[in-house]
């Protein structure tokens, strides 16, 4: 199961789809999530469900997920997704401000713990935040 925060127009929803036996996507933006959800519909996907909101918050009514994958950059990596992420399960996820983002892939492992490694530096939109505490990538 994968959480995807970012649907846009929903291609990488599909891409995952096809990797995944259901794939749970946020958009913030009405008219794209519309138009996503149609989209997927008209290709025949029926195991991708678009949620209209806050991407900072997941979707905690489904969690836990085995894979996160963020197309928003938050300055930390927010709360509530680490928390949704399953044991044995990895997040991939643009952290920073706009001048330093990097690509980081997260993991927790089996017992819980959280770590995260830096991939690459990035340039992302900003993911909307909450006043929520958050981890620093590092």
């Amino acid at each position: 199961m994968v959480l995807e925060i970012g649907t846009g127009l929903g291609y990488q929803a599909a891409v995952l789809a096809e990797l995944s036996g259901k794939v749970y996507s946020v958009e913030i933006i009405d008219e794209l999530a519309q138009r996503a959800v149609q989209r997927l519909k008209r290709q025949g996907y029926t195991n991708v469900e678009v949620r209209i909101g806050n991407g900072y918050s997941g979707w905690a009514e489904h969690a836990p997920f085995d894979k996160v994958i963020v197309t928003a950059a938050p300055d930390l990596i927010p709360p509530p997704l680490i928390n949704q992420l399953k044991a044995g399960g990895r997040m991939l996820i643009p952290v920073g401000l706009p001048e330093a983002q990097q690509l980081v892939v997260a993991e927790k492992d089996l017992r819980g713990k959280f770590t995260m490694k830096e991939i690459m530096p990035v340039l992302f939109s900003q993911l909307e935040g909450s006043d929520e505490p958050a981890l620093r990538a590092s």
